[in-house]
Parts: C-alpha cells; sequence; structure tokens
C-alpha cells in the first residue's frame, strides 16, 4: 500500500465518504473534501486536518468555485472519489415534478461529470499506478426498480461514462463500485416517501429490521482493492461488494484477458 497519497472525496460527508476518509486517513495519506452541509461529522475532519470545501453538485456555478479551490489547494491527487448520491423524486415518472427530477440527474451525473472534467487536468500522472477515478453505482442495470427512475438511470449513466473515459483516457483509471445495501442515511428518502416508493419502501423497512445490509467494512476493502488494481483489470469496469469476487487471482486473470467482462452490455443478441 504506497504511502503519501492524495486524495479528493467529493461528499465527503455521506456515510461511504466519512468512512472513506476515516480509513485513509490512518494511513497518513492526505484528504481533501467536499461537502453540502456542514455537519457535526463533517466538523470532526477538520481537527484531523481535512481539508475542506462546500460544494452544490447540482449548481454548475458551485461545482466550478469549488474545483477552482481545489486546484490552489491541491496541485496534485492521486485518487478522486465521487460519493455524492440523491434518491430523490421518488414516484413513478409521470408523477414527478421534472424540474425536481432534473435536478436529481445533475447531482447524481452531470455534476459529478463536471467535477470530473475540471480536475482532471491536476491529477498526478505515475508510470507504475495511474491515478484513480472511483464512483460509486447502483442497481438498475439488469433490472427495471420503478420509482427511482432519475437516481436509477444517473448511476447506469455512469457506469456507461466509466468505460468511455477508460477508452479515451489511457493514462487514468476510471471505475465504479455497486456497494449494495449500506446502511447509511441516503434510505431515509425511500421512508419519507412511504407508499409512493412502491416495493422499494416495504423492502427498506424489512432492511432496517432485519438489519441486513452490506457491512462498511467490505465496501471499503473492496475500494482499497480497486483502487490499488492496474488499468487492465478495474478500469472501465462495475464492480460489485457483493456479487463480484474482487481480489480473486483467477477473476484478475480474466478481467486482464477479456475487455467485456463487468461492463455494461446489450444481452439476448441472436449473434451475441
Amino acid at each position: 500500500m504506497e504511502k503519501n497519497k492524495s486524495v479528493i472525496i467529493i461528499g465527503i460527508s455521506s456515510d461511504i465518504g466519512l468512512a472513506i476518509a476515516d480509513r485513509w486517513l490512518r494511513r497518513g495519506w492526505k484528504i481533501f473534501g467536499t461537502y453540502k452541509t456542514l455537519s457535526p461529522e463533517v466538523k470532526e475532519l477538520k481537527k484531523d486536518d481535512v481539508s475542506l470545501i462546500h460544494c452544490d453538485v447540482s449548481d454548475s456555478s458551485s461545482v466550478h468555485k469549488a474545483a477552482g479551490e481545489f486546484k490552489k489547494i491541491c496541485q496534485a491527487w492521486d485518487i478522486l472519489v465521487i460519493s455524492v448520491g440523491l434518491l430523490k423524486p421518488v414516484g413513478s415518472f409521470n408523477d414527478s415534478n421534472f424540474d425536481d427530477w432534473d435536478n436529481s440527474f445533475k447531482t447524481n451525473f452531470t455534476g459529478q461529470m463536471q467535477l470530473v472534467h475540471e480536475l482532471l487536468p491536476t491529477r498526478r500522472i505515475k508510470s507504475n499506478l495511474e491515478p484513480c477515478v472511483l464512483f460509486f453505482s447502483a442497481g438498475g442495470i439488469n433490472n427495471a426498480p420503478v420509482n427511482s427512475s432519475a437516481y436509477t438511470i444517473s448511476k447506469i449513466a455512469t457506469v456507461k461514462m466509466c468505460e468511455l473515459l477508460d477508452a479515451e483516457i489511457p493514462d487514468t483509471r476510471f471505475v465504479t463500485v455497486g456497494p449494495g445495501w449500506v446502511k447509511t442515511k441516503i434510505h431515509n428518502q425511500i421512508i419519507e416517501a412511504g407508499l409512493k416508493a412502491g416495493e422499494s419502501y416495504q423492502r427498506t423497512l424489512e432492511k432496517f429490521k432485519t438489519d441486513d445490509f452490506t457491512p462498511m467494512e467490505r465496501v471499503l476493502d473492496c475500494c482499497d482493492w480497486a483502487v490499488n488494481a492496474p488499468k487492465k483489470i478495474v478500469s472501465g469496469r462495475n464492480i460489485s461488494v457483493i456479487h463480484d469476487d474482487w481480489g480473486d487471482k483467477e477473476l484478475e486473470r480474466k478481467l486482464a484477458e477479456d475487455r467485456h467482462l463487468f461492463k455494461l452490455r446489450k444481452f439476448g443478441s441472436i449473434n451475441s
């Protein structure tokens, strides 16, 4: 494990963002992050010498301002983590306010890509291990979850964009990690929506009742593996914390040999 890495975490105030920051701080890595709300947990990060910048990812001017401030305080980053997520609006597309739907897409995709675009010039290029941009994905790639279309389509777009960025930018790694059901505050948006969330409402209540969640430690272990794996193994791919044998040498061999594995592909074509 390399030392003295510089890491920017967009959405460091999220539960996963906070957990990543805590683990990597204990390694002596230099952490920078953005927040939308200055919560007590975020304030605690300042005591650990974490450099914090306000950023509303849905606001392009806020994104541009934050990117400019990062360029002043972090001249070269090794890892860029995008840990921002907004489930709202919860409900059918037809019944949703489109401005809310559009804001969700900006938060979950467009604003994040603007940050990546503005911060890529300050990535640290190394010969042994390229800089890494780490995104988080969600369900919806292999089915059609209802009543969360803005969030779902944003995450699917992120998965494909990750592959496109990998193809266009050979000196940088781009990877998405699907954490599964982690016990984080984002699920409160489903509970608040109640029956408007459809089946997701009852499923979320059951998850909390049985405490059936992906352990945060497992998510962090997967992130560690992803940011330290070679480009040919992880870049352009969507890795599931729960369903994939990440870290397994046989799987890594298959990934290195097959450029289509763990990527968004059409299923069921006659000639596929």
